[in-house]
């Protein structure tokens, strides 16, 4: 489990593509106290440490984990966002990540506002069901709070902290990221889908949820 908190930017070191897609990833941060069969995020996706050294990691990916995630973009250089998972004694910030990716969306534009960025990304519709004004969703393994959604996009804001520290201030219109909707979010969805077959404002409304 995680919470979205983004710990450091690692850098792809080694790919080796195959049955068990192997990726090096060189990292400062994320290698305190880090041990064979540890879980962590990169870009979203949470996966299991098998092999370390003083200054990288390498984790297995499986070939279905590789085509339902961007992790299938990487190359050797490119930067990932990367965050250990939740130990006893942690500071829980953010909202709750599987490290699960739902699925991708596509960066349709960027622009200013403020002192923030705004993304709008386009939205499988099977996940813009589970996307709510004000709800949380994990875009590339961040933490980010969603500001309006429709069908088939929802926008979210940056603000320079995040810009800093994490990816996104390096993508842009037509760049690809992971999403993960909000678990809560998922079990409302299953539940109200459950009783009447589609989610709507309404029946959200009607329920309590809004």
């Amino acid at each position: 489990m995680f919470t979205g908190i983004i710990q450091e930017i690692g850098l792809i070191r080694e790919i080796l593509p195959g049955q068990a897609y192997k990726l090096r990833v060189g990292a400062k941060k994320t290698l305190k106290d880090i041990e064979l069969g540890d879980s962590i995020s990169i870009d979203g996706a949470c996966l299991t440490v098998v092999d370390y050294d003083a200054a990288s990691f390498q984790v297995d990916a499986m070939p279905e984990t590789i085509e339902k995630t961007t992790l299938k973009y990487l190359q050797i250089g490119g930067k990932v966002n990367l965050e250990s998972s939740l130990r006893l004694g942690d500071k829980l910030g953010g909202h709750w990540v599987a490290g699960h990716v739902d699925g991708t969306g596509k960066i349709l534009t960027t622009r200013r506002s403020g002192n923030s960025v705004l993304y709008e990304i386009s939205v499988p519709p099977e996940l813009a069901e589970q996307l709510a004004p004000k709800g949380s969703v994990a875009v590339d393994g961040i933490s980010l709070t969603v500001i309006e959604c429709s069908r088939s996009a929802f926008t979210i804001g940056i603000i320079p902290h995040t810009l800093q520290h994490t990816t996104l201030n390096s993508k842009g219109a037509g760049d690809y990221v992971n999403l993960e909707t909000d678990v809560i979010g998922k079990y409302i969805y299953r539940y109200l889908r459950g009783a009447s077959g589609t989610v709507t404002e309404k029946l959200l409304r009607d329920s309590g949820f809004l």
